[in-house]
């Protein structure tokens, strides 16, 4: 039952993120809406991280079996991809590169922020 509660509550926030995606008219996939509204809820404490943890290790662990189906589909549709192999390259090699900034800023600002509220506490 417990692993059903934390399922529900992921569910809930992926099904959130899908209705903000419709609605919000910002090229964004809902998944990633998903992982704000999850970081958040967790941040401000609208529940604890215990309402999620175990299922949530769970589907990490699970995580290499999502990215079968996929590579099944490159390798089907492997013609198509020699005829244009230089521009998958390029736009790999290019969102790979972003992907690794914008994580680095994100992770910087949230440490600082950590720190900054750290500091706070420990003046009052």
């Amino acid at each position: 039952m417990r692993f059903l509660k934390q399922f529900f509550i992921i569910i809930t926030i992926s099904l959130i993120g899908e209705v903000l995606n419709r609605f919000i008219p910002i090229p964004v996939p809902a998944s990633v809406y998903g992982l704000v509204l999850m970081f958040f809820a967790l941040k401000f404490k609208l529940f604890p991280l215990n309402a999620v943890k175990e299922t949530s290790s769970f589907l990490l662990d699970i995580m290499p079996i999502m990215f079968v189906p996929p590579t099944i589909a490159i390798l089907a549709n492997i013609d198509v991809l020699k005829s244009h192999w230089l521009q998958f390259l390029i736009v790999c090699i290019v969102s790979t590169f972003i992907v690794m900034a914008v994580t680095g800023l994100v992770t910087q600002t949230i440490i600082k922020l950590q720190e900054k509220e750290q500091q706070q506490e420990n003046a009052k």
